[in-house]
């Protein structure tokens, strides 16, 4: 399992108008805490580029893959390729905004690829992937539509999967009714 984690301080901008950002603050890694438990028992890192995720990611006894400088995508894909390293042959790919998550367990149970679209089938919350199938993370406006044809373009099976719970991520504020 692999959780992207922003730096809780710069977390969640979109959300200045309806909080402040100690609020915000907070919130972000509320919502990341939740991620972590949905993950358990699975074997977990968080990457990321600030050293205050990477105490806190520590202080959860999960590893740290320390990615500065990348941007989303090359810092998932750092992440994904340091775990295979480590012998990994599927990696999960959460975001850490979900805050209704419960479980994550099932993602890896799948030979191909999974694909967990937000409830707008604009974003890509959840992605599980072999780490030997090639495939190049897309995050930003629109990443669900370019992660499923790549993912489509690969020679492995491709499952999307419409979870209520993992879809609802947290970005402007008309997504805050449902946060922790």
């Amino acid at each position: 399992m692999l959780v992207p984690v922003k730096a809780f301080a710069r977390a969640k901008l979109r959300l200045a108008p309806a909080m402040p950002a100690a609020q915000r603050e907070a919130l972000a890694r509320s919502m990341a805490e939740v991620v972590l438990r949905a993950a358990a028992p699975l074997p977990t890192a968080v990457v990321c580029d600030d050293e205050d995720v990477a105490a806190w990611a520590a202080g959860h006894g999960v590893d740290v893959v320390w990615a500065p400088g990348l941007g989303l995508n090359g810092a998932v894909e750092a992440g994904v390729h340091h775990l295979a390293e480590r012998g990994a042959a599927h990696v999960t790919v959460a975001h850490a905004d979900l805050p209704l998550a419960e479980d994550l367990t099932w993602v890896p149970d799948f030979d191909g690829i999974t694909l967990v679209p937000d409830r707008r089938d604009d974003g890509t919350n959840v992605i599980g992937v072999p780490v030997d199938a090639g495939f190049r993370f897309s995050y930003g406006p629109g990443s669900f539509a370019r992660h499923r044809a790549t993912a489509e373009a690969l020679s492995v099976p491709v499952r999307v999967v419409r979870d209520v719970q993992l879809a609802w991520d947290v970005d402007v504020p008309d997504d805050l009714p449902v946060a922790p």
